[in-house]
């Protein structure tokens, strides 16, 4: 499965991609995990360790990697340059992997737009585009509040969009803002999960204000979260109703792409 993850900054985004990545780990897959936020912070939720983190740098920022890859320095705008480069290796040689989860950071093209055609934007898609067609694990993708890192190419190749909300009305507005975007690139399914739930009114707030999404469940306002980012561990093993919370929505995921694992439950 190809899941991209996004929603208003601060909602809980990467909290989410953090649970769903482990809980995937715990349904016996192989997971891929891509920080595509521009301020990556995944890796802390995920509780790797700090020498681990260390050791990764956003693939945007690596100017020798994307001049040698498409035969043109970052920042140019015009000339030639290669626009399908090779990039079936970078998963494996600038990700880190911990606990069955490997993370990748892409990092985020600071000129000329998100529309741009540049050697680093031309990069980035090219290694989207490779992950999502033809990777074998399951790809969480964690996402800004928009799509900058699909196409109309590979948008057919990711398997659904969760939109995280928090239950207030200006989450809600920009998870129809999100919606919009990716109906543009007609991404198959969309998804709506409710996140810092704190009561059954909560609850009731996001469901009924749905942009027009289906609500795969809720995850609660839960104290675990900040403990696990003071103690620079994972959240997942902070808090077993955000596991629990968790399995719920993996498993509902999975019946809505009719990709049940027999192996679990």
């Amino acid at each position: 499965m190809k899941i991209a993850v996004s929603g208003k900054g601060g909602v809980g985004k990467t909290t989410a991609t953090a649970l769903l990545a482990y809980g995937y780990v715990a349904r016996g897959y192989q997971v891929l995990a891509v920080d595509a936020d521009p301020s990556p912070c995944l890796g802390q939720a995920l509780g790797f360790p700090e020498d681990l983190l260390q050791g990764l740098r956003p693939i945007a920022e690596m100017e020798d990697l994307i001049a040698e890859r498409t035969g043109a320095q970052p920042g140019t705008m015009g000339g030639y340059f290669r626009l399908n480069p090779r990039v079936e290796d970078i998963p494996e040689r600038f990700s880190a992997l911990h606990r069955g989860v490997r993370l990748l950071q892409l990092g985020a093209v600071e000129k000329g737009g998100s529309g741009c055609i540049c050697p680093e934007s031309v990069l980035l898609r090219s290694l989207v585009t490779h992950i999502l067609l033809r990777r074998t694990d399951v790809v969480l993708l964690d996402m800004y509040a928009g799509v900058e890192h699909l196409g109309r190419a590979t948008a057919d190749a990711v398997d659904a969009m969760i939109i995280v909300v928090e239950p207030t009305a200006r989450s809600l507005g920009t998870a129809g803002q999100i919606r919009a975007l990716a109906e543009d690139l007609h991404l198959p399914h969309l998804y709506l999960v409710g996140s810092k739930v704190a009561s059954a009114e909560d609850r009731e707030f996001i469901e009924q204000h749905s942009p027009g999404l289906e609500v795969l469940g809720h995850l609660s306002a839960d104290e675990g979260v900040r403990d696990a980012d003071r103690a620079g561990v994972a959240v997942y093993d902070q808090s077993p109703r955000l596991v629990a919370e968790t399995a719920t929505i993996a498993s509902a995921l999975e019946r809505r792409l009719g990709r049940e694992n027999p192996s679990v439950g």
